[in-house]
């Protein structure tokens, strides 16, 4: 018998995707926490200090993570 995943699982894992691509460009990220379905992410390395951060998180991790998590809501930028 198989469990179910968590929804802090299915993000966790979702973000295991995408962080090789962050990666490939000298980025990274790492979650901070959660809020209810909505996950507090913090970019690091070169993805800190860039102009397209903010549609890093919302147009390609929140997008992303929308289309492969039912009921996910949001990625809040952490300090």
């Amino acid at each position: 018998m198989t469990e179910e995943k968590t929804f802090e699982d299915k993000v966790r894992d979702a973000i295991e995707e995408i962080r090789p691509m962050l990666q490939a460009d000298g980025g990274d990220c790492e979650i901070t926490g959660f809020d209810g379905k909505k996950v507090l992410l913090r970019l690091k390395g070169a993805c800190a200090g860039c102009p397209g951060a903010q549609m890093t998180l919302k147009h390609g991790i929140e997008q992303r993570l929308k289309e492969q998590i039912p009921g996910f809501e949001e990625v809040v930028p952490a300090n």
